[in-house]
């Protein structure tokens, strides 16, 4: 047994909020950094705001095979730690930065073609445009991004939290303020305003400033030492893992980016309601990502150690964690759906219209919270191929199918498309979950 897997009972618990709160600080910073990049955005054009929503579109959705092959460190590096091989760890990581660039230039050269897509769409030509020139220059920090997923897969696997918190806070600062001065410009100093241009760079910088502050923490951990070359069986390994996840973020962005097309197609109160929804899910969801990171980390520590047993249990908690936090956010959505709307648009049309799909997002909440939970708990076990095909069942054989049969089929409108959403999601998470507790009987 070595320090990263010693306790049990209560102090397991402590142990695993400990970490979760950190790593869902984290997350929620870097959502929160979105959303004021949205506001703003929005208070210099509609055409800048929609151009950036369709500009990251893109570029997630291409950048996300990239993403998860690199997240393939969250088995490898945790398991070597929980073993007490910590050169391991650190060369995996090297292995990690190293594939991080191969798989960025790669990303990189598809993210610069891909609003060639928008010429097979009815997007307007000036919001095609800005969202070209926007995805274009984010391509820029499509490597630095990368990197600092590997540095802090090493970091979160080390239980070193506090740089990533400070990262994210020094993020969120330094971010508004470049937003502030790019997107409107500066006339004293013959600044003009850049629009989307100036929200790109803003984000490409604090990208470099993140991965900075990512590799000096790492430096201060390790004392400087020189880290031991990586192979190309190192590489090998982290895609072995890695690949699956790619697939099962790609799933995943896929799936709601089908909602978002249909929604519009439900008309302009239906998309208005749907997007006003998926942005509520998605700020909430950040708890559920904390908890799903910190839940991969403590069960490939025990994997590590050779203590399934532990790894079962440390998996049960953080479900545990997740579907109570998440609860508190269904409630809310429940208990309060007009005035979370109201936050987004003063027309009371698409409040009236937000209000039935954040009630079945309540039901939304605990699905997606406990599948990234459960996949979190996957990752660490080495079993990231169920993550995949988790979602290819839940999303698209079961979930898709639903949504298509009632918003269209049905005529229940956007409603429909969420309850299959939920449902596709409700099922993913009884996949994963139930393939975690067989695989650590």
């Amino acid at each position: 047994m070595n320090a990263a897997t010693a306790g049990a009972g209560p102090s397991e618990v402590r142990a695993q909020i400990a970490l979760a709160i950190p790593l869902a600080a984290q997350q929620l910073g870097f959502q929160l950094m979105g959303t004021v990049d949205a506001a703003l955005l929005g208070h210099y054009s509609d055409t800048a705001l929609a151009a950036a929503g369709v500009g990251n579109n893109l570029l997630f959705a291409v950048i996300a095979v990239g993403l998860g092959i690199v997240m393939g460190l969250d088995t490898v590096i945790p398991q070597a730690i929980g073993a007490g091989r910590i050169d391991d760890a650190r060369r995996a990581m090297g292995a990690g930065l190293r594939l991080a660039i191969l798989v960025g230039l790669a990303a990189m050269a598809a993210v610069m073609l891909s609003p060639l897509v928008l010429l097979a769409t009815d997007v307007e030509p000036e919001v095609a445009r800005e969202a070209r020139i926007y995805v274009h220059l984010r391509a820029v920090g499509v490597v630095p991004f990368l990197m600092s997923i590997a540095l802090r897969s090493y970091l979160a696997a080390r239980s070193t939290t506090r740089p990533l918190v400070i990262a994210v806070i020094g993020a969120n600062i330094v971010n508004a303020l470049l937003d502030v001065v790019l997107i409107f410009g500066v006339s004293s100093i013959g600044l003009p305003p850049l629009g989307v241009v100036g929200a790109a760079i803003a984000t490409v910088l604090v990208q470099l400033v993140v991965l900075a502050v990512y590799f000096a923490a790492v430096r201060s951990l390790d004392g400087g030492a020189p880290r031991p070359p990586s192979t190309r069986a190192d590489l090998r390994e982290i895609v072995r893992y890695g690949g699956p996840v790619g697939g099962q973020l790609f799933l995943e962005i896929g799936i709601f980016g089908v909602a978002t097309v249909l929604a519009a197609h439900l008309g302009t109160r239906s998309a208005g309601a749907h997007s006003i929804a998926l942005n509520l899910s998605s700020f909430t969801f950040s708890l559920a990502l904390g908890i799903g990171a910190a839940t991969s980390v403590r069960v490939g520590h025990a994997i590590g150690a050779g203590d399934v047993a532990l790894a079962r249990r440390r998996g049960v908690i953080g479900l545990t964690l997740g579907l109570a936090g998440m609860a508190g956010f269904a409630a809310s959505f429940v208990i309060a759906p007009a005035m979370l709307a109201s936050i987004f648009t003063d027309d009371d049309a698409i409040v009236i219209a937000t209000v039935p799909l954040l009630q079945i997002a309540a039901l939304f909440q605990l699905s997606d919270g406990a599948q990234a939970i459960a996949a979190g708990a996957l990752r660490g076990l080495g079993d990231t191929r169920a993550t995949f095909v988790g979602n290819l069942i839940g999303h698209y054989a079961i979930g898709l199918p639903i949504a298509l049969g009632l918003a269209f089929g049905a005529g229940m409108g956007a409603p429909g498309l969420w309850w299959g959403l939920s449902a596709g999601l409700t099922v993913t998470a009884l996949y994963l979950s139930a393939r975690f507790l067989r695989a650590t009987r």
